[in-house]
């Protein structure tokens, strides 16, 4: 064999190599989203199939709601710390195998307190998913396609937020339930041929501290950019939790011509992010800059925003519509859990990546406590407008403060 047939050979089996992690984990995030939205879906039916009143189907969905990002709150903290302990690999074993069993539990609930706490256990196990894989995926690809693979692994995961919406929609929702968690036991098996991140394999000979927290807290700069990056993802959450989440009590407070269906909001808004994905991850690579790309796709969910609260839509067909653009505008957050990798070091890169977007998705904690006591001064339309113009106001002076880190290298530690 010649010297050049080996190069030629040797790249191949790479490339080879490098495509499975990168596929494993985004298909690991579109089970992950699969069952965190599928309780958006399924709300309605479930807790009113366990014989709550339409008052406290809403009243409740907010606490089991709020339980899960709770879970994933704490479970990012945990899962984040292991990813840099541990290893990357560690995390996406043990968070699919606890939010599949949790995803099997939640289909054989009898009471609204068994469906708590099983959502705040699933909470725990998403929590992992997403900032292993996009820490894995970063550091094994060179910083030219780096974007690319993590589009792949965020637009994946939102798929199946739209395969929650099909399953949903043909079967019951306890079996819909059964069906994610079974699905995440099978991708759990997959991954015995997923191999660690070649960065982290060198960071343990290392004489460095790993997945220390409170590193993140030592300096006034390093604490600053953890909070701007969890900040500029903030806007995302305000429309899935909200608008998205409650959009039939939206549309009967807007007077439209029929209810709204959640799935099928749902469904829409995350078609429109599998789109806005594409483009946001595909216009951060032309545009040469994460920073632009994020800012033009705020002010575009920001417009979106006021039109879907102060627009005269009288039409269901309408709204979904605005549901479906609000979705594609909310697609920049492959670029957000991307910055979120990029900008610390391997030592703290897990933790990191695995807490801010946990962190930006328990902020529908307070977004939603905020729009629970505005709504009952101001209206359901009202309040959500004052929570939403805020966090979209934050976003944009946190994303100013941010550094660019499109050309930014992976291979570098963060000093104690």
């Amino acid at each position: 064999m010649t010297e050049s047939s080996t190069i030629v050979s040797s790249r191949s089996t790479f490339s080879h190599l490098v495509r499975i992690p990168v596929l494993v984990a985004a298909l690991g995030y579109m089970v992950d989203m699969y069952d965190l939205f599928l309780f958006s879906i399924v709300r309605v039916p479930s807790l009113t199939s366990l014989g709550l009143s339409q008052e406290r189907v809403m009243e409740d969905g907010i606490l089991l709601l709020n339980l899960q990002m709770a879970g994933m709150l704490i479970g990012g903290i945990v899962w984040g710390i292991m990813g840099d302990k541990r290893g990357r690999l560690s995390v996406l074993f043990g968070s699919i195998l606890i939010y599949s069993l949790a995803n099997i539990g939640n289909g054989f609930v009898s009471s609204v307190g068994a469906y708590a706490v099983l959502r705040f256990i699933a909470g725990f196990g998403l929590a992992g998913e997403l900032g292993a894989g996009i820490t894995l995926v970063s550091e094994i690809l060179p910083a030219r396609i780096r974007g690319y693979g993590a589009t792949l692994v965020a637009t994946m995961g939102v798929l199946g937020a739209l395969l929650a919406y099909l399953v949903s929609y043909y079967f019951d929702w306890r079996v819909s339930y059964f069906i994610g968690g079974g699905l995440g036991l099978i991708l759990m098996v997959l991954r015995f041929r997923v191999f660690e991140s070649g960065i982290f394999v060198q960071l343990k000979a290392q004489k460095v501290k790993r997945g220390n927290l409170w590193m993140l807290f030592k300096t006034r700069k390093r604490f600053w950019k953890y909070l701007n990056g969890i900040i500029i993802g903030t806007p995302i959450w305000f429309v899935v939790g909200i608008l998205i989440t409650f959009s039939p009590e939206f549309g009967a407070a807007l007077g439209l011509d029929k209810p709204i269906n959640a799935g099928k909001a749902v469904m829409l808004a995350f078609s429109g992010q599998v789109a806005g994905n594409l483009v946001s991850g595909f216009l951060s690579q032309y545009l040469q800059s994460r920073k632009k790309a994020i800012l033009l796709f705020i002010l575009l969910s920001v417009s979106l925003v006021l039109v879907f609260l102060l627009a005269p839509i009288d039409s269901s067909t309408t709204l979904y519509v605005v549901c479906a653009c609000l979705g594609f505008s909310s697609g920049y957050w492959t670029l957000f859990i991307t910055v979120a990798a990029e900008l610390f070091g391997s030592n703290l890169r897990a933790t990191v990546a695995t807490t801010i977007p946990n962190f930006v998705r328990a902020t529908v904690i307070p977004l939603t406590a905020l729009f629970v006591l505005l709504k009952g001064h101001t209206g359901i339309v009202y309040g959500a407008l004052i929570v939403g113009l805020l966090a979209y106001l934050l976003a944009l002076v946190a994303l100013y403060f941010l550094e660019e880190t499109f050309t930014k290298e992976m291979d570098y530690t963060e000093d104690d």
